[in-house]
């Protein structure tokens, strides 16, 4: 993927997103910069220990979490966009907002993607991203972060969520997004169970089918906890393993909290199977 600032996104093999959350109330504690210095600082440290894009976020999406206004999003994330930019002209820079006005002034700041957790349901946010050169990352949840936990009733949870990113897809190609500019979230966590979390992942092939680059963010969420009991702040090593094996399947962007732990796995890996499960080459 490369964008007419000449920057590039090479998605031959797998990636790694580092998440910079710009916010005093993540759920991760550690994963909390609440100050551009440290947020900044965060950043390139991640793109210095191997991440591909840096995702940075100002208001977070974990069940409960504080509403904020548009104006404090803003003044969380775009003093660290413009920074990272100008100390890392050629890093890729992923703006993760639900907000087109956010999402505009991230893009001016220097952000070359937006994340955009609830799949771009917004017209605006629609017309920012066609009108620009960026990509965007679609990805599936029902309601919103303080109801999505109550809308879980599906019949086949992997054919529905393929379903419904295909056709959010298509919605976005004829409102004038371009195909090669849109990338797939299934939504790990986001209105799915931990049963239906880990069902997902089993059939990560399924999503891998859909014909565009796919990301998935399990880093550390609830679900894991399904499986080990681990609190939030033990779950690397679970995170890990999940990892290895989207990475072994060929998901495209790993979007992970622990950038450094992540790029020393995948440099083994790269050596040992260095196209993938599925022949990348």
């Amino acid at each position: 993927m490369v964008f007419s600032s000449g920057r590039v996104l090479d998605l031959s093999e797998p990636v790694i997103m580092g998440i910079v959350n710009a916010t005093p109330d993540s759920f991760f504690p550690e994963s909390r910069f609440g100050d551009t210095t440290a947020a900044l600082n965060a950043a390139i440290r991640m793109l210095e220990s191997g991440a591909a894009i840096v995702d940075v976020g100002g208001e977070s999406s974990r069940p409960g979490a504080e509403k904020i206004s548009v104006e404090e999003e803003i003044a969380r994330v775009v003093p660290v966009i413009k920074q990272v930019r100008e100390k890392k002209p050629q890093a890729v820079i992923s703006i993760d907002t639900c907000n087109s006005v956010t999402a505009g002034a991230a893009l001016a700041a220097g952000a070359d993607i937006v994340n955009d957790i609830t799949g771009l349901r917004s017209g605006e946010m629609v017309e920012v991203v066609s009108q620009s050169d960026a990509a965007v990352i679609i990805m599936h949840m029902r309601g919103d972060p303080s109801t999505m936990s109550q809308m879980t009733d599906y019949v086949d949870v992997v054919e529905e969520v393929s379903s419904w990113l295909v056709e959010r897809a298509q919605r976005a190609i004829e409102s004038g997004i371009r195909r090669d500019r849109i990338i797939l979230d299934p939504g790990i966590g986001f209105a799915k169970t931990a049963e239906q979390s880990i069902e997902m992942l089993r059939n990560v092939d399924r999503f891998l089918q859909l014909g565009f680059p796919l990301l998935v963010g399990h880093s550390r969420k609830s679900f894991i906890a399904k499986l080990t009991g681990s609190p939030v702040e033990n779950r690397l090593e679970e995170t890990l393993s999940i990892s290895t094996y989207l990475y072994l399947k060929g998901v495209d962007i790993i979007r992970v909290h622990d950038v450094q732990e992540h790029s020393r796995i995948f440099g083994i890996l790269k050596i040992l199977n260095p196209y993938g499960e599925n022949g990348r080459e």
